[in-house]
């Protein structure tokens, strides 16, 4: 699927709200490309949907779909009043009749390699890391030895 334009992004959005809400969507829809880990979110007091256009790029067309249909889910009971976040009963609920994830897959792209590796001197246990670890301040969990860098 390629990026798509303002005007065909808010068409897929009002008609994903019409197909599965029975009911229109007539505020905003943007891309937001500073969001990471996250396919999208709902800002209530400015009614506005933000995507993450990566997962339009690196993702399937169900994995998008299904991001704006659990998107939908927070506009539409904000708007009606009833509970939006993702605790709340109406909105597992309203993602079950819907067929809405409740969360979306990580990206390809962020899968992060653990650049970091350390070896306990005593018991030979390797710990990878995406930080440093100060060696100095942190000792083994398994038997208390000394940390150094592999």
């Amino acid at each position: 699927m390629n990026l798509l334009n303002e005007k065909e992004l808010y068409e897929l959005v009002y008609d994903i709200s019409s197909n599965y809400f029975n009911k229109p969507f007539k505020d905003q829809v943007r891309f937001n490309s500073r969001l990471r880990t996250t396919g999208g979110r709902y800002i209530p007091s400015k009614r506005i949907i933000e995507l993450n256009p990566k997962y339009v790029l690196e993702m399937d067309e169900d994995e998008f779909i299904g991001i704006i249909k659990h998107e939908l889910c927070h506009y539409h009971l904000h708007i009606e009043g009833k509970g939006c976040k993702h605790g709340d009963l109406d909105f597992r609920n309203l993602l079950k009749k819907t067929g809405s994830p409740r969360h979306c897959n990580p990206l390809p792209s962020y899968k992060k390699e653990k650049r970091h590796h350390y070896i306990c001197e005593s018991c030979r246990r390797v710990y990878k890391r995406q930080r440093r670890v100060n060696v100095t301040k942190y000792r083994c969990g398994k038997c208390g030895g000394k940390l150094r860098a592999q």
